[in-house]
């Protein structure tokens, strides 16, 4: 269940973050809403897992596949364009978030 709710989390967190860039610094009602709820949804989901999953391990899934996943959809679907340290960088995050997830104080 713990899982799901984390997986719930990153979502809205993706929705949040799609969402304000059509917010046009919160000047448009209805994505302003929409991202003040995904953002609201997302953190309440972390609130509840972190009663029973180290928040380490937690946030480092959360962060870090939220930073690969909004890089992918700004490529693919915004169609921006990233460089090479942009794509070491974020394979990095990864590592980082399987280096947490095995070693981390948590296990």
């Amino acid at each position: 269940m713990q899982y799901l709710l984390l997986i719930l989390a990153i979502g809205a967190e993706l929705a949040g973050t799609i969402f304000l860039k059509f917010t046009d610094g919160f000047t448009k009602l209805y994505p302003t809403i929409i991202t003040l709820m995904a953002y609201g949804t997302a953190f309440y989901s972390l609130s509840i897992v972190v009663k029973t999953l180290p928040v380490n391990v937690v946030y480092a899934i959360w962060s870090g596949a939220g930073i690969v996943l909004v890089t992918l959809i700004s490529v693919f679907i915004f169609h921006n364009t990233i460089n090479c340290p942009t794509m070491i960088g974020t394979a990095l995050i990864v590592v980082g978030v399987v280096l947490v997830n095995t070693f981390g104080a948590g296990h």
